[in-house]
């Protein structure tokens, strides 16, 4: 067990927890019914579960598989490969995919800048390839001999030309340095509150106001490639509606289920490892006490770091006073 600081807010499990939780995983082994794995964390090899799914049932697909690097986690070994052996296991991943997908399915599949280049050509010979999202995490040390990465690659696809996006589910919230102004005085493409001057923008495909988990928050686990509830919050937003079906065959600490519980999706995913399942059971619990999700806030993605701004405008609303201006960029 690690000595951890007092604040530190890392969420783990007790030996008598993993024992309780783990009674609700679920374990495949003949074909089962889309209400069967409503809500369901699979604990299972991905490759041991996946035929037992049914087909057509899923409307967004997050994929955040291991990048092609020798990687711990807790215990299960993944080791980097030889190019043309990480493709061909990457190919056959979601060759068996293809199968549990809506055909106005959207797929989201996470990578580094490594692994781009090989999965790419997987996937725009699989789907429509349709947009590139790279996003800047700022954890990492520096190098010595070469430039630091602080980045990773989002892909974003669809199966069919009829898919789902609603990019004012996913607008930016941006202080404004030098605003404009009518030749009235008001405000010109931005609202004006008691915390300062914001304006509401349509997201680009490079996102900079991603925080990693650090040990402070309270979605932080001991994963190692842990995604932020941000980050997914994003694309379940703008790739998917209330009740429709999210699934994520790695599903890790648990993040894509947890988000899409937060935001009235349901959800299903497989994850080998037994702890990080129960790590998944018991955010999933505390969701029903807490569904916030850190940097999104009425309708809106604010900026990294600026929770008092936030509050403060939370504080202005109460208090009805009246915001001027607001427009889309």
């Amino acid at each position: 067990m690690k000595t951890r600081a007092p604040r530190n807010r890392t969420l783990t499990c007790t030996v008598d927890e993993i024992s309780r939780y783990a009674k609700s995983l679920v374990t495949l082994n003949s074909p089962v019914s889309v209400s069967s794995i409503t809500n369901r964390i699979i604990n299972q090899d991905f490759h041991e579960a996946v035929g037992f799914l049914p087909s057509t049932f899923v409307d967004l697909l997050i994929v955040d598989p291991p990048y092609n690097l020798t990687k711990d986690y807790n215990g299960h070994q993944f080791r980097s490969k030889q190019a043309d052996s990480y493709i061909a296991w990457f190919r056959d991943v979601i060759d068996s995919l293809k199968r549990l997908l809506r055909p106005s399915a959207s797929i989201y599949v996470c990578s580094d800048w490594k692994t781009s280049n090989l999965i790419f050509p997987v996937l725009d010979k699989s789907f429509t390839v349709r947009n590139r999202i790279t996003w800047e995490r700022e954890k990492g040390r520096g190098a010595k001999s070469n430039w630091k990465n602080n980045t990773e690659d989002i892909w974003f696809c669809t199966v069919s030309e009829d898919y789902h996006f609603d990019v004012d589910a996913v607008k930016l919230k941006r202080r404004v340095i030098a605003p404009y102004r009518t030749d009235q005085g008001c405000p010109k493409d931005w609202m004006q509150t008691g915390s300062g001057n914001y304006r509401l923008t349509h997201p680009s495909n490079f996102w900079s106001d991603i925080t990693v988990p650090f040990w402070s928050m309270p979605e932080n686990t001991d994963h190692p490639t842990q995604k932020p509830e941000k980050l997914i919050a994003k694309l379940i937003l703008a790739s998917s509606r209330r009740g429709d079906f999210v699934f994520d065959p790695f599903l890790g600490s648990g993040t894509t289920a947890v988000v899409a519980k937060k935001l009235d999706r349901v959800y299903c995913g497989i994850e080998l490892n037994r702890e990080y399942c129960c790590w998944a059971v018991k955010r999933l619990m505390r969701a029903d006490e807490d569904p916030s999700i850190q940097g999104y806030s009425d309708g809106v993605f604010w900026e990294r770091n600026s929770l008092n701004d936030q509050k403060q405008d939370k504080s202005q609303k109460r208090s009805n006073k009246p915001e001027l201006g607001l427009f889309d960029e």
